[in-house]
Order: structure tokens, then sequence, then C-alpha cells
């Protein structure tokens, strides 16, 4: 449904001329997520400053029955916060204030439109921990995270953005304001929910603040790169050094294909860019000669395990070494390949070399180059499909059937088709592999519940 001029001048009404965009190149960075090649464009972008201005729009569009599709940093990778049905974008780029931060009950009140990268600092700088890291912590928001149950590389100790969420501010697509939790380390009052609109990819409701948990910062980190001649043995030693009690803090690993890409990108040598598999073990702790004697004992099990070298790195300089190729994956697939498609399964962790070794004949079958990297140790796959040079024809007419190969593997292995990025517009045809139909029902009774008139975020999920 088009947007007319009546909806226009309410809105304008309501926040302001200057926070309604209309102008073509204007919408244009909101046409589209990290995914470019998924393009759509929006009847007209509104600001929203505080909560009472994103009730009164809901209860607009709740009125006239045009769609809103709320945004946070825009840094997705499943098409979640593009206007797929026109409408509106609802931008909560002005919700960016950090409101407090609890030393005293370790807690923090945000609004969404809050960085990740730029929250850690603030409670680091008091001697707080938030520990969600997605990749893109730099640019990517709170609310964002909440949307998609973000996690990143401490998701293997830490876990992920459900953990550290005690209470939220919501309007529903009524345009009603619902209040739920607060600085709670317990709460049992009625159906959770703070946890129904957590990863749920802004399709029920729009969080305009958040109470998150945290925890007392480590004081010491030592981070370990390990390179292997095969994934069956950096699969085993991950099982290993869970079994030694031992519990890192990060357990990352990439291919050899991905490695390379990054060292020709960057135009540098990388440590050990010859291996089959890299491991990124990082170990975090209070106590300096015990955080020490656990990394040894890593070390140890990583050489017993068939590890072709240790590399440790335990001051600032080092680790930015270490982790460069990891940082800059994505922007290196993403400048060799017009087109870079990354989907993020999930399998039991000691069936990654499995799903890995999938995906390797999976690229030789198809033609398909295909990149794997992500979180060994909660068993996270990130599989990155490359254009390159393969024709516009292939890439549109094959690509799906690429898809569906890898979403087929990671369920016969016992896992689903996302651990992070969520559902969002790209993989919605592909929910019903990974949820059975009683399931997807009851999902879809849920969003009727909340949005009966399918006006928020249509297009997604389902």
């Amino acid at each position: 449904m088009k947007l007319t001029d009546s909806d226009i001048a309410a809105l304008q009404e309501i926040v302001g001329k200057e926070n309604v965009i209309l102008d073509n190149e204007a919408l244009e960075d909101y046409c589209h997520d990290e995914i470019p090649s998924l393009y759509f464009q929006p009847d007209a972008v509104v600001k929203p400053e505080n909560t009472e201005q994103v009730s009164k729009i809901m209860a607009l569009a709740s009125e006239r029955k045009f769609p809103v599709t709320p945004r946070g940093a825009g840094s997705g990778l499943s098409g979640g916060a593009v206007a797929v049905e026109g409408g509106i974008v609802l931008s909560l780029e002005k919700f960016n204030r950090i409101l407090e931060i609890d030393q005293e009950n370790m807690m923090a009140v945000v609004e969404p439109g809050v960085l990740t990268g730029q929250l850690q600092k603030e409670v680091e700088a008091v001697g707080l921990f938030y520990p969600v890291d997605p990749a893109s912590l730099d640019s990517c928001s709170i609310g964002g995270n909440f949307a998609a149950n973000a996690g990143g590389p401490q998701a293997v100790k830490y876990g992920i953005t459900r953990h550290y969420v005690t209470g939220i501010e919501a309007v529903l697509p009524s345009g009603e304001i619902i209040n739920y939790g607060g600085k709670l380390v317990k709460n049992t009052s009625g159906y959770d929910l703070l946890h129904i609109l957590l990863g749920s990819e802004g399709t029920l409701a729009i969080v305009t603040k958040l109470v998150l948990k945290l925890i007392p910062l480590p004081k010491y980190r030592i981070d370990l790169l390990v390179p292997f001649s095969s994934f069956e043995a950096a699969a085993d030693t991950v099982t290993k050094i869970f079994q030694s009690r031992i519990t890192p803090v990060v357990l990352e690993f990439m291919d050899k294909a991905g490695v390379k890409s990054c060292e020709a990108f960057l135009g540098k040598e990388l440590p050990f860019s010859d291996a089959e598999a890299q491991l990124i073990v990082g170990l975090d702790g209070n106590n300096e000669e015990l955080l020490e004697q656990e990394c040894e004992i890593v070390g140890e099990i990583c050489l017993e395990a068939g590890a072709d070298d240790v590399l440790v790195a335990d001051t600032p300089f080092a680790k930015e070494n270490l982790w460069e190729a990891r940082r800059e994956l994505l922007e290196t697939l993403k400048a060799i390949s017009e087109e870079v498609e990354v989907e993020d399964v999930v399998v039991p962790r000691a069936k990654i070399p499995e799903m890995i070794r999938a995906t390797v004949e999976i690229s030789k079958e198809t033609g398909f180059p295909i990149v794997n990297w992500g979180h060994a140790g909660d068993g996270n796959v990130h599989v990155a499909i490359l254009k390159k040079d393969i024709s516009d024809e292939k890439w549109q007419t094959e690509l799906e059937g690429v898809i569906e190969r890898v979403f087929q593997k990671a369920i016969e292995l016992g896992g689903t088709i996302t651990g992070e990025h969520g559902i969002g517009y790209l993989k919605r045809k592909h929910l019903p592999m990974a949820v059975g139909q009683v399931e997807l029902e009851l999902m879809k009774k849920i969003k009727a519940a909340f949005d009966p008139e399918g006006i928020l975020n249509p297009g997604k999920l389902f």
C-alpha cells in the first residue's frame, strides 16, 4: 500500500518535516542492508526521537493500514530491515543514548540505536563487561542485536543477547506501549513477553528501551592461533579442550580459502596461511598465573591433537595481527566478489568437519566458490557462496539450489538453517525446512496476536 499525501502530512505532524525523508537520493541508504542486491525502496523514512512519537506513528499505521519496517543500523545479513512491501522505514537511529550505567546493580539502560561497540567501551571504562560481540559490533546497534538475538565469538563462554536483556520498553503495532522486566536477575511473572519479542526480527513490536545485564570485566586475556592440516584434527581439538574443563572465551575457525583470500586482499603474508584449518582460541580470567597455566594446557592439547604449531598473542599488537584475517574476512569476500551470499548454519560441534566436507563437495559439483568460517565453540558455520566469475544467469537460476543443499545438509546433521543472522526476507521460504508444521502455525498465531493487521515488518519470516 502506497502512502497518501494525507499519510505523509500526518507523519510530518508527529515527528516534524525534517524527520520524514522523501527524496529518492536520501532514501537510497535505507533500501538495503548488508546485502546490496536485496533492494526495496520505501515511500518514506521516518526518524522519531522518542517513544511517544513511535507510539503515534504505529497508531496511525494501524488506523490507515500502511506497512512499517523498523530499522536499526542496517547491518543485517538477512534482509530483515528492508521495506519489501513499501510503506515507511521507521529508523531508530536517533534512539542513540546510553541512559544509565548502574555500577551498583551491574546493569545498563540503553536506547536501541546505541552501537554495540560503543556500549562495550563505555562499560569497560568503569570495569564492567557486555560480552555480546557480533563481528559488526562497531556498526551494529543494540536494537538490531535484540531483533536477531545476535551472538558473536565470545558466545561460547558468555552467551548471546538473550542472556543479557532483563527489561524492555516496546511499542506494539496498535501503538500501545508495554514495559516488561527491569533491573532484575529473576522474573517469572506470567508469560515471558521479553523473550517472545527477543529474536522476533521486528515483526511483533518495536523496542524503544532495553535494560542489559553487565558482568565484571576480566583482567587478563590471551589468544592462541593454531594451524591444522585437517578440519577433523581441529574439531577433535575443540572437543578435547572442553573435556579438559577449560571453557575458552573464544573458539573460532577459518578455512584455507578464507585465509588465502584475506592474504591476497590485504597484500601481506598472514600466519599459517597454508594450513587447511585454523583455530583461534581465546582465554580470559582474573588470575594471571592460572590463565597462563590454562594457556599451556590448551597449547599441549592442540599439539597432541595434531596442530602444526601454536602462536601465543598476549600483547595488544600480537592480538591485532592474530585477529586481522578473521575480522577482515567478510569485507575481503565482498571486495573479491561482486555478490556474496552468507549463510550461518548451526550443527552439533562434532559435526563441523562433516558440514565443511559437504560444502566442499557442493562447491565442486556446482562450480560455486565457497568459503567457510565461524564459531567452532558453538557449531555455528558461516558458509559464504561467492559469485566471482559466475555468469549472471547461472547465479540467478542455480544459487537457490546451492543454498538449499547447504541447509539440507545442516538439518541432516541435526542442525538448523541460522544461528544468529535470522530468517528475515532471504530465508523465509526455507523456514519450513527448519521447523515443523505445528510449530510454524504456532508462530503465525503469535504474529497474528501481536499484529492482527500484518503491518509491522511484513514479508519477513513467513
